[in-house]
């Protein structure tokens, strides 16, 4: 193990392989799972309609989602257990993880060994020295778990396999898909034929395996996208800022890695002190001579015993020398961290509107938990819209108040919820969305579970002032036609109307049946209003909250609120 680990020039490049293999191999492996969070097969009543792949496989062995999860739950997630594979070897390894296996440390590695200017010769050597801001994620951390004890799922926001599934799936794949579709369809009609039919071949191999069975669309693409681009662009002025400054994965790894026996051994005899072992550090951790190095912050990349002429630099078990055991906290920290994560909750649900006076458009995916339960436990990972069929889900941007940002809202306009669809279920890595069978929804005919009502979303309205039947005196009977659920929520009644010119009309008018409704959303996506449909669903009605109900219910022959 000596020797492999060794600055010997055999050893040092064969084991900088190995990582470099590791790193693309999960990355693909990442990319791959990420494009199988799709359905494409047949969405209905007798369509075997759930996932064939573990996409949530990167989600299960996330530490810090592990973690958030039970303090805010008091109990571990289906899966989540998984998450030791990865936390007991770095008590015993270090940072194995960031520098190996996690697919976001991946691509600002690759994206950090861009040339720059402000790194290169000296300032390139001094950007990679440890810095006290380093200690910005250990910061982070503390308030992020610390939010999760107070019932709120802020870990979210800055998870990396969150950050990256959020960011890729909802906004680089659709953009890519997108011009890959535009481009291959211009090669198709270019009127040539060799080169239409190297389109169409294209075109067929793509759809068949990296393009969407459906062009996918998000609101707030544009603004996710520019996020992670911002973290890419960081890499140009430090060598994976995320990972270094920013990353509470990485912190907490960080933090475990204190107890590791394996670490960077130091010869000063041979060191000459040329530095060149920081020219490509990617921790920032200091691996030079003559100074303490800081092993929390290691990624274990191997790259400074790539660099090292002298061989002064090795890798071992129980070493003895003097280094920075841990995250080297101040006081100072801890507490900014801990008043940042109580401070948290009440700022962000300060403004929000609960209970019945929320926002009517807040309507959450079937399955989805009480509200308080669901920020409590969701990651906005994005996992659940990005696997939609019906692109319905949308991450949230004002409908549950800051504290809610990025989690998913049924938005019936852009997509409505499938009755026999439970891939949301399937996908989330927490239970924020608890796992639904068809038969538990209750939405298609026969198959309900025993005399269980239906899971319900919400409830239909009419706004009879831009209905057609109703306004107009015209004919329209979409939202009747489009409604799923048997017998229809929706109900037309024949009425003698008299048109513009005075002539006697029949015309069939719709209403809703609030006792039928689920909330799904087809009428109000099927509606020929565009800008402004005449059938429209809110929150009223949804069977996870007890509090924002608006029928009687009967016993016994009396109504009963």
């Amino acid at each position: 193990m000596g020797r492999w680990f060794a600055g010997e020039p055999s050893g040092k490049l064969r084991v900088v392989a190995l990582r470099r293999a590791s790193q693309v191999f999960f990355l693909l492996l990442f990319l791959f799972l990420l494009l199988r969070t799709e359905f494409r097969g047949t969405v209905g009543a007798g369509g075997d309609v759930r996932m064939h792949w573990p996409v949530r496989l990167f989600f299960e062995i996330d530490p810090l989602a592990a973690l958030s999860n039970a303090l805010a739950t008091h109990a571990l997630y289906r899966g989540l257990l998984w998450s030791l594979i990865i936390l007991l070897p770095v008590m015993f390894l270090g940072r194995f993880f960031c520098g190996w296996i996690c697919p976001m440390g991946t691509i600002h590695h690759f994206f950090g060994n861009l040339r720059s200017e402000k790194k290169r010769g000296k300032q390139g050597i001094e950007a990679n020295r440890y810095k006290p801001w380093q200690r910005t994620k250990y910061v982070i951390l503390i308030a992020v778990l610390v939010a999760a004890v107070c019932g709120t799922g802020l870990v979210g926001w800055f998870d990396p396999f969150s950050l990256l599934v959020r960011s890729m799936g909802l906004s680089i794949l659709p953009g890519a898909n997108y011009a890959a579709n535009a481009g291959l369809n211009g090669l198709g009609h270019s009127g040539v034929g060799f080169v239409q039919a190297v389109g169409m071949g294209l075109h067929a191999a793509l759809a068949a395996t990296v393009l969407n069975f459906k062009q996918p669309h998000f609101r707030q693409g544009i603004y996710l996208g520019l996020i992670f681009f911002v973290l890419l662009a960081a890499n140009l002025r430090v060598t994976r800022f995320w990972c270094r400054a920013l990353c509470p994965l990485g912190a907490l790894l960080g933090v475990a890695s204190q107890w590791s026996v394996f670490g960077l051994h130091k010869d000063p005899a041979s060191c000459d002190k040329c530095n060149r072992c920081l020219l490509h550090c990617q921790g920032g951790d200091d691996p030079i001579g003559a100074v303490p190095w800081h092993k929390a912050e290691c990624l274990m990349c191997m790259n400074c015993l790539d660099a090292c002429p002298h061989q002064s630099l090795e890798f071992r078990f129980f070493r003895k020398e003097a280094e920075v055991a841990g995250p080297n906290l101040p006081r100072r920290k801890v507490l900014t961290g801990l008043a940042i994560g109580i401070a948290a909750v009440p700022l962000l649900r300060a403004n929000t509107a609960l209970g019945k006076s929320r926002d009517e458009r807040l309507i959450r995916p079937p399955g989805a938990l009480d509200e308080t339960d669901f920020l409590a436990r969701c990651i906005r990972c994005g996992e659940c819209m990005k696997v939609c069929p019906n692109n319905a889900l949308q991450p949230a941007l004002t409908e549950a108040g800051l504290e809610g940002i990025w989690s998913p809202v049924l938005t019936p306009r852009i997509g409505y919820c499938e009755p026999s669809c439970v891939l949301c279920s399937e996908v989330c890595p927490t239970g924020a969305i608890w796992k639904l069978t068809p038969q538990a929804k209750g939405w298609v005919v026969g198959v309900g579970e025993g005399n269980a009502p239906p899971v319900r979303l919400g409830t239909a309205f009419y706004d009879r002032g831009r209905c057609l039947p109703w306004a107009m005196a015209t004919d329209c009977i979409v939202c009747q036609e489009w409604c799923p659920v048997s017998p229809k929520a929706i109900y037309l009644q024949e009425v003698e109307e008299l048109d513009a010119d005075g002539n006697k009309k029949l015309l069939k008018q719709p209403h809703v049946d609030p006792s039928r409704c689920v909330g799904c959303g087809a009428c109000e996506y099927a509606c020929p209003l565009q800008e402004h449909p005449a059938v429209y669903v809110t929150s009223i009605g949804e069977s996870r909250s007890p509090d924002s109900q608006i029928l009687l219910t009967r016993r016994k022959g009396k109504a009963q609120s």
